[in-house]
């Protein structure tokens, strides 16, 4: 067959493809050129998903009518000034967004610059260009896509609902909302909730509040905030506490010069630093800005400029992973506020009434409770699960308590209320410690705050001067599977760095001759089993990082010595427990990130019981 050129209207349907392949991006592209041309309001409208219509009106600076018949145009563009490729201040700058959309839709274009009398309009449809006509327009363009991939009916086939599509196209714009917080965006259309995000401040604070308007109000009492510049890379923005996270990863925002991109480099980068504070199958939330020099980043490496590429991507790794790492360490005492929130709702009783029944009738009565007399729950509480606000039918069996809540009141335990986890006032369940603080309560997990504080105790000894170990007086004998016993003595070298000390016993066998002091007294088979399995997880050497290996190790070894769950602690014990989680980072969630307290404030509980 003969090599021919393509017919041009053909071309601009093929990159079309690239540029344009569903109405979320037409928006991208459209809202971007918006923000290049320095509007400071910009409004968004789509109906049946954008496939029908998209229009996006903004009051930047307009263009002239020979701007505008040029800007149709394949590779014409204002945004490379001086023709380097390497110093892109826009967001987009390709040239092709304009004459790809008029390829495949019919493209309406009106426009007007600040000192012109009339405005301008085009047309272009199915990549026929129309002449430039005058037309009344305010400062400012308006653009209009209708009838999207009417030109090339194939590609409807591989579109979604229109409410799919237009759930895509409110992605789109909340990512443009946080990379440009100081711009108005307003959103409005079919199977979408109409939203105003209005302009905030250029600083720190006016961030953050748009951020709270994206992200949810939670987000602001979650949100550590971080401003961190290294070698000429600025960090800056904010990341969620390590138990304030989300199933999936479509809460994770990352700006670069002004670009919102989803970079792979980025998200592992998030990924590693919040691995040892935070379950592998849950997401922070968070939104952070990286201001680099246009010459040390490419983003000319996808066509819906999507993905970046950096000349140092090992810095720019390296340099997110400690910026973060420093402020969850900075924060890590703190836990979710959500945690109050959810421990309020289980306990606010269900809005049924109770009813009278007769007192031959009544249920036995409750010890000290005789305000109940003459009342009991509703028929159909029976009929639902048991819950923490149903708990009230079983109080009876409560007359004997299930753990030694006479913890006495000291001079020191007034002292100890000023502290930010207060005084322990209880122990129930033989798991959970009751503190006063000065304005509520605290109720800590016994069990993950002393793993929590385990752990970070072995990593301290393993960067000083090594874990300290304690000779067992008579060795014992784990017996594994076989590929797990040669997979940990391939490893004997590093366990014995991290105070564990074995040695091969035939098939399959392994004993054990020292474990890590803070470990003593500890299941010594459930620990050599977990380091087996901690080991077959994270490979032996592989893409990990040494020092994340022997962190996911001692994780796994810290749940040995720690705390059960079912020990009485005696009152002054609990307050150890207390005072030593104040003082040490990352305490406020434990290995798996969960969180090793909630805090209820005085003002909550008294809604509760209707005192507000």
């Amino acid at each position: 067959m003969t090599v021919r050129r393509l017919d041009p209207i053909l071309v601009d349907r093929i990159a079309a493809g690239e540029v344009v392949e569903r109405p979320a991006a037409a928006v991208k592209e459209l809202v971007e050129n918006a923000v290049d041309a320095g509007a400071s309001s910009i409004e968004i409208t789509v109906e049946a998903g954008g496939r029908r219509l998209i229009r996006i009106i903004d009051d930047g600076h307009g263009m002239t009518p020979e701007d505008l018949e040029l800007a149709v145009e394949r590779h014409a563009t204002s945004k490379i000034p001086d023709g380097d490729l390497f110093a892109i201040n826009t967001l987009g700058f390709r040239g092709e967004a304009l004459p790809s959309i008029g390829a495949v839709a019919r493209l309406a274009i009106t426009t007007r610059t600040e000192d012109a009398e009339t405005g301008s309009a085009i047309v272009v449809e199915a990549g026929v260009k129309g002449a430039v006509r005058p037309a009344s327009a305010p400062k400012g363009t308006k653009i209009e896509v209708t009838d999207l991939f009417a030109a090339t009916p194939a590609r409807l086939k591989f579109l979604k609902s229109d409410r799919s599509e237009a759930q895509a196209v409110t992605e789109i714009v909340k990512r443009l909302a946080i990379a440009h917080p100081t711009i108005r965006f307003t959103l409005s259309g079919e199977h979408i909730t109409s939203v105003t995000y209005p302009p905030e401040p250029a600083s720190e604070h006016g961030f953050l509040r748009r951020l709270s308007r994206v992200l949810g109000a939670e987000f602001n009492e979650n949100a550590m905030a971080i401003d961190v510049t290294r070698e000429g890379v600025r960090l800056s923005g904010f990341a969620s506490l390590p138990t304030f996270h989300r199933g999936t990863s479509s809460h994770v925002h990352f700006v670069v010069n002004g670009r919102p991109v989803r970079d792979k480099l980025l998200l592992g980068a998030v990924r590693g630093a919040y691995a040892d504070v935070m379950a592998s199958d849950r997401h922070p939330v968070l939104a952070l800005m990286v201001d680099i020099d246009p010459r040390s980043v490419d983003v000319n490496v996808h066509p819906a400029k999507t993905e970046v590429r950096f000349r140092d991507p090992a810095f720019v790794r390296g340099f997110l992973v400690a910026a973060l790492k420093e402020a969850i360490t900075r924060f890590g005492f703190r836990s979710a506020s959500t945690g109050g929130t959810r421990t309020l709702e289980s306990l606010r009783p269900q809005s049924a009434p109770l009813r009278p029944v007769s007192v031959a009738h009544r249920a036995p009565s409750f010890r000290h409770a005789s305000a109940f007399a003459g009342w009991q729950a509703p028929l159909d509480q029976a009929s639902r699960t048991p819950g923490l606000s149903e708990m009230q039918a079983s109080l009876p069996d409560l007359a004997a308590p299930s753990a030694d809540s006479r913890a006495t009141f000291t001079e020191h335990d007034h002292v100890a209320d000023d502290a930010p986890l207060g005084a322990a006032r209880a122990q129930l369940h033989g798991t959970y410690i009751v503190a006063q603080t000065q304005d509520g309560i605290v109720i800590v997990d016994q069990h993950a705050a002393h793993e929590r504080l385990v752990y970070e105790r072995l990593k301290r000894e393993r960067t000083a001067s090594g874990i300290a170990r304690q000779l067992l007086l008579i060795p014992e004998v784990v017996d594994l599977d076989p590929v797990d016993a040669d997979r940990v003595m391939a490893e004997a070298a590093t366990l014995e760095s991290l105070g564990l000390v074995l040695e091969s016993f035939g098939p399959g066998a392994l004993l054990v001759r020292e474990v890590p002091s803070a470990l003593a007294g500890g299941r010594i088979k459930a620990l050599v089993q977990d380091v087996a399995d901690a080991l077959a997880e994270w490979g032996q050497g592989g893409s990990h990082p040494l020092e994340e290996r022997l962190d996911a190790v001692l994780s796994r070894m810290s749940c040995h010595g720690s705390v059960r769950a079912g020990r009485r602690m005696k009152p002054e014990e609990m307050n150890a427990l207390l005072r030593e989680m104040e003082a040490t980072p990352l305490s406020g969630q434990c290995n798996h990130g969960r969180p090793t307290y909630v805090e209820l404030k005085l003002s909550d509980i008294e809604r509760l019981f209707g005192r507000r």
